[in-house]
């Protein structure tokens, strides 16, 4: 089964919560009650938001997080990638700079390399503020889908 790390999972939800406030800073204890996650995975969460530059700190009795622009700036892919790194379904599908030694010989290398693409545009094209919707709508996923595939839909 293919899927994010629930670290990263958790970052979106963090995220989010930060999003339905876009004009307050927010406490790590706000957030950690908002989101009833730990107060400690919390902070870790938002010390990598902040190192990859999704969120503000301030310091101070008012202090704590805020978005450090817009919601719809903000990709699903931006806060995947400030947890796990570049986005790739195999090392080959991340970089062409691979260290595999079968890479010249490999059969299904630019296979994996198209899904890489895909995955990495389905999270690029879904912002922040799309997250807040809290729905998916039929027809997008159909979309999405043929995507894969390679058909387009009308």
């Amino acid at each position: 089964m293919l899927r994010v790390s629930r670290l990263t999972d958790y970052a979106t939800v963090v995220m989010t919560c930060i999003a339905t406030h876009p004009h307050d800073v927010l406490s790590t204890a706000q957030i950690a009650d908002e989101t009833r996650l730990e107060l400690p995975t919390v902070s870790k969460l938002l010390k990598s938001l902040g190192h990859a530059g999704l969120v503000e700190s301030f310091r101070g009795v008012n202090g704590g997080y805020r978005l450090a622009r817009e919601a719809s700036d903000i990709s699903l892919a931006d806060i995947v990638e400030a947890m796990e790194g570049p986005i790739g379904m195999t090392e080959c599908g991340v970089s062409d700079d691979t260290q595999c030694e079968r890479a010249s010989q490999c059969t299904v290398r630019g296979s994996w390399q198209l899904v890489s693409h895909v995955v990495d545009n389905a999270l690029r094209s879904m912002s922040l503020a799309d997250m807040l919707q809290r729905h998916v709508r039929p027809h997008e996923t159909t979309v999405a889908l043929s995507a894969v595939k390679g058909r387009t839909i009308v």
